[in-house]
């Protein structure tokens, strides 16, 4: 434990010289304030909770960039100690390998929890002096915001399989920004051709509903903007996890698993990888 905790401490030293958590805590206030205080603007007229209104806003905002930030984190984790010819030297001291990915990990999955809680947070505040909302628009605003540092946990874990696979660090990221049109982008839009190509005859919401719990950022969406009522009637989407019989659960099993699975054949590889 003492040598997942170092590594871990240095992970999270380095991202604190870099100013990657000052950066990634600033850009996600910017946006969580501007879509809080724009966003809710209309919301006096049609009687909706601000609060409401900003978490379906930050929820969509997330899923695109938590992603991109995860990958950014980690896609160099290993290849980027190869090449600056610290990986010898790190693994030279009495470490195995298992322990450097979760020490990594650790260390990442921390900036990420500072910057995202720091930046919703900022919105959250703001958003508490100026407008009143209910106990049940807390939770869910603090379910979205542990949800979006999980969301970021899984593509952390793949950007790790992606260093421990490749041999060159140009190749890391053009397959790490490949990986995250695959699953943010394209995945949706080829979904949404299957949909219109069915015509509604076989693809019931029961069935949208795996199919969105197989992407992890469709099971981040499924579970900020259809698995809460309070939320679910202003995103567009209500009813649907109802219908398909689908607990937040599902989705929490959903992420966990893609974190697990990911981090556990990037460990896998990293052990046969040779120096």
């Amino acid at each position: 434990m003492r040598a997942l905790a170092l590594i871990a401490r240095k992970e999270v030293q380095e991202g604190l010289r870099n100013r990657w958590v000052i950066a990634i805590a600033a850009l996600l206030a910017i946006f969580a304030l501007t879509l809080g205080f724009l966003g809710a603007t209309p919301t006096g007229v049609v009687k909706v909770s601000p609060l409401a209104v900003t978490i379906v806003s930050l929820s969509s905002l997330s899923i695109f960039l938590l992603p991109l930030i995860g990958l950014l984190l980690s896609y160099d984790t290993i290849i980027g100690e190869w090449d600056r010819g610290t990986l010898a030297l790190l693994l030279a001291y009495p470490v195995t390998r298992w322990q450097v990915i979760l020490g990594k990990f650790a260390g990442h999955l921390c900036i990420l929890t500072i910057a995202t809680v720091v930046g919703y947070g900022a919105a959250g505040t703001a958003l508490a002096i100026t407008s009143n909302a209910s106990a049940d628009a807390w939770t869910a605003f603090a379910a979205m915001t542990g949800s979006s540092v999980l969301l970021g946990a899984v593509f952390v874990a793949i950007g790790y399989v992606i260093s421990a696979l490749v041999r060159d660090r140009a190749a890391a990221g053009g397959i790490a920004i490949g990986v995250w049109l695959l699953l943010v982008v394209v995945y949706d839009m080829a979904m949404l051709g299957a949909l219109v190509a069915d015509q509604g005859r076989t693809l019931d919401a029961a069935a949208v509903s795996w199919m969105l719990l197989i992407n992890p950022a469709d099971a981040y969406r499924l579970l900020n903007l259809a698995d809460t009522s309070l939320v679910s009637a202003f995103a567009g989407v209500a009813g649907l996890s109802a219908q398909a019989g689908l607990s937040p659960a599902a989705s929490i099993a959903s992420l966990t698993l893609w974190t697990i699975v990911p981090l556990a054949t990037a460990t896998f590889l990293f052990a046969r990888r040779q120096l």
